[in-house]
C-alpha cells in the first residue's frame, strides 16, 4: 500500500510540474480542418465513425483457415517465421521505397529523398502501461530491428491514433523537433511538449509539405487511450485515421488500425485509385470478443475486399510478424497464413507484397 501511495505522488508530481511548464517546451500547433468544418463530431465533443452500426461483411473463412505456405518458414511453435516468396512488385513504378519497422509502423522514403515515419513505436508501450503488463504478465514483444535512418533522417512523422501500438512517446522523445508531427484532429495536446511543430488535421484536409501532399482519411476505430487500467485519458474526444501521401500524381495509403467499412469507398471516390496501400491483417480474433475485434479491425480478406475498393495496385500487409505484440490472434503469422490463403478466392488479380520486418522494398 505505502509503495502504491509513493508510486500516484511521483505521478502527480510530474503531471503537475508538465502543466505548470517547467518541464516543457511549449509545442507550435495548426490545425487544418475540411472547408466544411470538422466532420464526425457529436454535440458532447466525441468522435464517432463514418459508418456506424452493424456490419454485412462481404467475405469471411470459415474452416481451414491457416494453412501451412511452402514460402513461409516457422519453428515448431508456429513463430519465429520468414517468408520467402517472390513478390508481385508491379511494372509501372510508383517512386516509394517502403520499410516495413515492425507491426504498424513504416518509413517510406519519396524520390526527392523525403523520409515519413507511419505510426513509429520501437519499443514497449509507453511507461506506465509498459511496467503495469509486465507485472502482471500482458502484453510485450520481441523488439524490432530500426535502422539509424528512421531514428534520424526523418522529414515528417504521421499518427493514426492514440493507442499505445500506435503512438509512443518515448519514440517522439528521440525523434525530437527536426520532423514535422502529423496527427488526427484534437490529438495535438497528446504529444510530450518539446518545441515540435504539429500539423493536427481533420478528415479530408490536406497539408502541403514541399512536394507532398499530405491528406487526412476516415478510419472505422476508435481511441479510447488509457492512462492507467480503467482509466480512459481521451474519452473518443480525439480523432483516429489514415493517410494518403501523394508525390507527383502518385499515391500511398496507410489505413491505420480500422474495421470495414463504406469509408474505403468513400475515399476511392474523393481521391482515386490508390498506388500503394498499407492495410492491417491482425487483431481481429477474440475468442470472447470476436465480433467488436472485427468490428474495428480487419480480418485478412477484410483487408482484400478493401483493396478492391480503393483500386488498390499494389497491398502491403501488416500487423503479423516476429516483433507483433499478437493482440486478438492465433499467433505471430496467423494473419498472413490466412491472407495467403484468402487472396486466392477474394482478389487474386491483386499484387501482393509480403515482408519481413526490417526489409525495404521499392515500388
Amino acid at each position: 500500500m505505502a509503495f502504491m501511495s509513493r508510486l500516484i505522488f511521483t505521478l502527480a508530481m510530474i503531471l503537475s510540474l508538465k502543466g505548470c511548464g517547467i518541464l516543457a517546451t511549449s509545442n507550435s500547433v495548426v490545425r487544418i480542418t475540411h472547408e466544411s468544418g470538422p466532420v464526425n463530431r457529436a454535440s458532447d465533443g466525441r468522435y464517432h465513425n463514418m459508418f456506424s452500426g452493424e456490419k454485412d461483411y462481404p467475405v469471411t473463412c470459415d474452416k481451414n483457415c491457416y494453412p501451412n505456405f511452402e514460402q513461409l518458414k516457422c519453428n515448431k511453435d508456429n513463430g519465429e517465421c520468414l517468408f520467402s516468396g517472390v513478390n508481385q512488385i508491379p511494372k509501372r513504378k510508383s517512386g516509394f521505397d517502403v520499410t516495413w519497422l515492425g507491426h504498424a509502423s513504416f518509413m517510406v522514403t519519396l524520390p526527392d529523398n523525403t523520409t515519413l515515419l507511419f505510426d513509429p513505436v520501437s519499443g514497449q508501450f509507453d511507461w506506465p502501461i509498459n511496467w503495469l503488463h509486465a507485472l502482471n504478465g500482458g502484453m510485450t514483444r520481441n523488439l524490432p530491428d530500426w535502422p539509424d535512418s528512421a531514428k534520424s533522417d526523418v522529414d515528417a512523422v504521421l499518427y493514426s491514433h492514440l493507442h499505445y501500438d500506435h503512438f509512443n512517446k518515448a519514440d517522439i522523445k528521440k525523434l525530437g523537433s527536426k520532423p514535422v508531427y502529423f496527427v488526427q484532429q484534437d490529438t495535438a495536446d497528446y504529444l510530450p511538449q518539446q518545441g515540435l511543430s504539429v500539423k493536427e488535421m481533420s478528415w479530408f484536409s490536406k497539408y502541403q509539405l514541399g512536394s507532398v501532399t499530405v491528406r487526412a482519411v476516415p478510419a472505422h476505430h476508435f481511441n479510447s487511450r488509457y492512462w492507467i487500467p480503467l482509466v480512459y485519458d481521451d474519452n473518443e474526444k480525439a480523432l483516429w485515421g489514415g493517410w494518403i501521401i501523394e508525390y507527383e500524381g502518385q499515391k500511398l495509403f496507410f489505413a491505420g488500425d480500422t474495421g470495414y467499412s463504406a469509408h474505403f469507398k468513400t475515399i476511392r471516390q474523393r481521391y482515386g485509385s490508390i498506388d500503394v496501400c498499407l492495410l492491417p491483417i491482425a487483431s481481429y480474433y477474440h475468442s470472447e470478443y470476436a465480433n467488436w475485434y472485427r468490428y474495428v479491425h480487419t480480418t485478412p480478406e477484410d483487408a482484400l475486399v478493401a483493396a478492391k475498393d480503393l483500386d488498390c495496385k499494389v497491398m502491403i500487409p501488416w500487423g503479423y510478424g516476429n516483433a507483433s505484440w499478437q493482440m486478438g490472434d492465433h499467433s505471430s503469422h496467423s494473419p498472413l497464413k490466412r491472407l495467403l490463403k484468402m487472396h486466392k478466392k477474394v482478389n487474386t488479380s491483386l499484387p501482393l507484397v509480403i515482408m519481413n520486418e526490417g526489409k525495404k522494398v521499392s515500388l
